[in-house]
């Protein structure tokens, strides 16, 4: 039995993202899939782990227990860097995203519901695989997964919940492609290539920060990311025995979005890039930990169930984009390149949605206005939008309750 202490299973921790980063950076399909290092490093280990404990006789025990609070923190920097006065640039292309990002919400919980029905699961497995971690990814699936295991006792949840954050990834971005290009040669659309052309193809830099980061700027957000920590732990104390359970890592994005609307008001400026890198950071670290005391017993089992519910959810996430969300756009050549990037963003993330476009518009052309509304969509909207649908349905008796 090897027992790390807490400061040596941090430094285990770093070591498994630095070795995620030399394996995604010099592996293409890993580098293509955008698929993180904490999940490819955790995996190797937890592979290695499992190999020592069935045939060496020596299992590897971690302290883990900072892990809620790296997620809890990782949340409340979402919220610090929710930038509402963004809306307005997106205009109604925004709008009619959003249109169609919320009633998919809805359907691909229901997607998910109705095959835990058919594969006789919890109905909470359902909401697993569905937006909690193919829209809300690895942070969220983890959220969601320990608040199940710790109030409603389902086993094996965290290994649902990271192999299918993980398998979304890759499946956003096999279909993305495929979905555009079908739409464009049916609707006969084609971008501009002219090479004197702005190409778009680049995030719009949501801060637009002009000064470089010090160690000022650091210290002004680990501080506001703190009082998140702290007032959201408060406010999930003083409603923790409402009629609708709220998770707590809600109210810590909740008091990150005041901080940096309200705030800014009274002379308070954050710099998101800092926030963003303490944001990564704790949730690098948080899936680190989690995926290397991942039980592969338990992946294993959940294996065949698993993959027919992504089956499922990769088919209309596809027909979704296809039917509803290229004709919500306008049913022009951003909307086609949008469709792929709803593709990435409904079943993986916001950067394999940006992947996708970009692929794409390197081929055929600039899509301006894409590389507006999806990035602005996924920094925060995305987030909040799926916690109110998902405290909704967890909140029914055929539910949560069950």
């Amino acid at each position: 039995m090897i027992s790390l202490s807490p400061v040596q299973s941090l430094l285990a921790c770093c070591l498994v993202l630095v070795i995620g980063r030399v394996l995604t950076t010099n592996i293409g399909i890993l580098r293509r899939y955008s698929i993180p290092d904490p999940i490819v490093g955790g995996l190797l280990f937890a592979i290695l782990a499992y190999a020592l404990a069935n045939w060496g006789g020596v299992s590897v025990s971690m302290e883990t227990s900072i892990r809620p609070t790296l997620l809890l923190l990782f949340f409340g920097c979402i919220g610090l860097t929710a930038n509402l006065k963004l809306l307005a640039k997106g205009g109604p292309r925004l709008i009619a995203f959003l249109l169609a990002l919320i009633p998919f919400l809805i359907l691909q919980n229901a997607v998910g519901l109705g095959m835990a029905w058919l594969l006789d699961m919890h109905p909470l497995m359902g909401l697993l695989g569905g937006t909690i971690t193919l829209v809300g990814g690895h942070g969220t699936g983890a959220a969601y997964a320990t608040r199940f295991a710790d109030f409603n006792n389902i086993q094996d949840v965290m290994a649902l919940a990271m192999t299918s954050a993980t398998l979304g990834l890759v499946l956003g971005g096999v279909v993305g492609g495929p979905v555009a290009e079908w739409l464009m040669r049916r609707h006969k659309l084609a971008g501009s290539l002219d090479p004197q052309a702005d190409t778009g193809n680049k995030v719009p830099d949501l801060a637009e920060p002009t000064e470089p980061a010090t160690a000022g700027s650091f210290i002004v957000s680990m501080t506001a990311a703190f009082v998140c920590l702290v007032v959201g732990g408060y406010l999930a104390m003083l409603v923790e025995d409402a009629p609708v359970s709220l998770p707590n890592f809600l109210w810590c994005l909740a008091t990150g979005v005041l901080i940096r609307n309200g705030g800014a008001r009274l002379g308070l400026k954050l710099d998101d890039r800092v926030t963003e890198i303490i944001g990564t950071i704790a949730l690098s670290l948080f899936l680190g930990m989690t995926m290397m005391t991942l039980d592969l017993s338990s992946v294993a089992r959940l294996a065949g169930p698993l993959a027919l519910m992504l089956v499922v959810q990769t088919l209309f996430c596809a027909l979704y984009a296809a039917w509803v969300v290229f004709r919500l756009l306008k049913s022009d050549y951003e909307a086609a390149i949008m469709s792929a990037a709803f593709c990435g963003f409904g079943l993986g993330a916001t950067a394999t949605a940006i992947a996708n476009m970009q692929a794409l518009t390197r081929r055929h052309g600039p899509a301006p206005e894409a590389f507006i509304v999806v990035p602005v969509t996924g920094a925060f909207l995305v987030d909040i939008l799926n916690v109110i649908v998902l405290t909704s349905l967890i909140s029914l008796p055929f539910v949560g309750g069950m």
